[in-house]
């Protein structure tokens, strides 16, 4: 595991070690892309009867369908576990929500001027640890569930299911704990509402955030006020 100081962090890519369910991903140093990506957004509206509300996922199309009945509450991309660490499909409930949640088996170790990101189970003798952060955690599965993450085209996590910083307080708005939430190869809404829908890296190149935001807390901030229709 490379070791490196937090002056040069925005410069240098740390090695990602085998993570568990909702690593973040390998560290880049921020690119000019990172204001289209942070402009990135999608509509969402209230329920009027929160208990109607179901969230349909559909892993071929990498999207999110919160619906009321057959209104579409939101329709969000995500990102999906990756062929080795697939994300679980099947009929579930979410159960627990935590807006500023962290990892308690993966994250930053650090001491002095050095960090590495790594497993708590190989945090050197001494160093300080922090897990790595999931803001807007809403889980429907043990060890799995949505948070706020790095978007990608393709399915790249350890299982969870990643949202969009701009979109992860929406969902985490409209669902609640009990809310029936549905994984499976595809989603009828597929062939309707969920075609041509804008993804975050269509708008722009693939940035990231320095290491430093996700250690001090600040990653946390990264969210718009949500705003619905």
């Amino acid at each position: 595991m490379k070791v490196i100081t937090l002056t040069s962090i925005c410069l240098t890519a740390l090695t990602i070690l085998g993570l568990s369910s909702c690593a973040l991903g390998p560290i880049a140093p921020p690119t000019s892309g990172i204001a289209t990506y942070e402009a990135y957004d999608r509509p969402a509206s209230l329920p009027t009867n929160p208990s109607a509300v179901r969230v349909k996922v559909s892993l071929s199309n990498q999207m999110a369908y919160v619906m009321e009945g057959s209104r579409a509450l939101m329709v969000m991309p995500v990102s999906i576990g990756a062929a080795g660490t697939p994300t679980p499909t099947g009929s579930f409930r979410i159960y627990n929500k935590e807006a500023k949640r962290r990892a308690n088996s993966h994250g930053f170790a650090y001491s002095g001027g050095q960090v590495k990101q790594t497993k708590l189970s190989a945090k050197p003798a001494g160093w300080s640890f922090t897990g790595t952060p999931m803001p807007y955690w809403s889980e429907f599965k043990p060890g799995y569930g949505f948070h706020t993450g790095w978007l990608k085209p393709y399915p790249c996590t350890h299982g969870c299911l990643r949202m969009h910083q701009n979109l992860a307080p929406k969902f985490y708005r409209i669902v609640g704990n009990g809310t029936p939430v549905t994984i499976a190869h595809s989603q009828p809404e597929d062939a309707t509402i969920g075609r041509g829908i804008q993804r975050p890296i269509d708008a722009g190149p693939l940035p990231d955030y320095p290491v430093s935001t996700k250690l001090n807390g600040s990653y946390f901030t990264k969210h718009k006020t949500p705003t619905f229709q």
